[in-house]
């Protein structure tokens, strides 16, 4: 694969980046009038630093796992991070600000070694600040301050990407890229995890990638950055569209499929109606035509020459497998019919493809795992 640069531009009608779509976008495809600048990857994200107790982490990626991958077609893994899975500090107490430069050095190189395997099965790495210094989607931790306000965040955000940049200084943009913030987001409380959000101001949002992209890139100024769009991964930033950094969509809409019944996601996971698609579910038809007018902005961010990829996509263990099924066919066709790549939340657990605990798959044994094969022969045939 050759290294891609990307092409700047001068940004994007603001009429054309309502994430739930407007009466000026027709819901069929438009063609592809320009390649895509990022590599149509397809792979997985693997959860190994996903925690930020590296003692109730996920069960550690075997090597013969990334294998599996290869052999079967993929070239692409995301590590979602949680920063203080490296870090060293007291773990019966909340956080400093000062404990967040505190890097241990083992931990560090438990993710170097994962790296390094990747690559030799040819698997490109991005990584990603899941938990950053000051914010996270996910609640659970205790936060010292709030990225998208303090400058002392914002300052600790940059010191680990200069540090992960510093570490892959000499690797190809290939084999390596650096996916900045998982999801961003305004929340009323960075530590609650239902507290209202509402969209980053595009000025924050430009403030932090300039600030990180030169963090990264006084290292190599050949790294590749990608940033999560904005209201969790949903909206395109027009703000950052002459940085010369890709931006991540994201595979969950609408959310009453993708995450039906999950609880981080819903107040009321056990009263909601149930998923069809297509088919009428609450007070919205769900169809194709719906996801096509999603996807419509990115699909123009690729036309104006920004790199496009799904960093997440995916539907959690409570979804009917063939409302699944017909749902992620037509993400997985608009996506990859516009050169949009695209990482399924997760490989293995309750997303994945093996050991998913579904109810309603007859699985298949696989070295002990249980695969739904079905699933994987889909994201196969993308």
């Amino acid at each position: 694969m050759q290294r891609r640069t990307f092409i700047k531009n001068t940004g994007i009608a603001a009429g054309a980046l309502t994430a739930t779509g407007s009466a000026a976008f027709a819901v069929s495809q438009p063609t592809v009038t320009r390649p895509n600048t990022l590599p149509k990857w397809k792979g997985f994200n693997l959860l190994d630093f996903f925690s930020p107790d590296p003692t109730r982490g996920r069960r550690k990626t075997e090597e013969e796992q990334l294998k599996w991958m290869q052999d079967w077609g993929f070239d692409f893994v995301r590590l979602p991070m949680a920063y203080p899975f490296y870090l060293k500090f007291d773990r019966s107490r909340n956080i400093t600000p000062g404990e967040v430069y505190q890097i241990d050095e083992q931990a560090v190189e438990r993710i170097d070694t994962m790296v390094t395997m990747a690559h030799k099965y040819k698997l490109h790495v991005s990584l990603n600040l899941h938990r950053a210094p000051g914010y996270c989607v996910n609640a659970g931790f205790h936060e010292p301050y709030n990225l998208w306000t303090d400058q002392q965040a914002l300052d600790a955000f940059c010191f680990h990407w200069n540090m992960w940049a510093k570490r892959y200084k000499n690797v190809s943009s290939d084999k390596i890229s650096f996916d900045l913030l998982n999801e961003p987001s305004m929340r009323q409380d960075m530590n609650d995890q239902h507290s209202a959000r509402s969209t980053v101001p595009g000025e924050l949002y430009r403030k932090l990638a300039v600030a990180a992209s030169a963090a990264i890139r006084k290292e190599n100024p050949n790294h590749l950055i990608i940033a999560d769009g904005n209201d969790t991964g949903t909206s395109v930033i027009p703000e950052i569209t002459d940085l010369n950094i890709g931006q991540s969509c994201r595979g969950y809409h609408p959310g009453i499929i993708s995450h039906y019944k999950a609880p981080w996601a819903n107040k009321d996971p056990e009263n909601l109606p149930e998923p069809k698609w297509p088919g009428q579910v609450g007070d919205k038809y769900l169809s194709r035509a719906m996801l096509e007018t999603f996807y419509q902005p990115w699909i123009d961010l690729v036309n104006k020459g920004v790199g496009v990829h799904c960093g997440e996509c995916g539907c959690w263990n409570k979804t009917p497998h063939d409302v699944f099924l017909a749902w992620f066919t037509d993400v997985l066709d608009i996506l990859t019919s516009h050169q949009i790549g695209f990482a399924l939340w997760e490989f293995i657990g309750d997303f994945g493809v093996l050991d998913s605990k579904r109810a309603d798959v007859a699985y298949e044994d696989w070295h002990g795992h249980k695969l739904d094969r079905k699933l994987l022969n889909l994201l196969m045939k993308y």
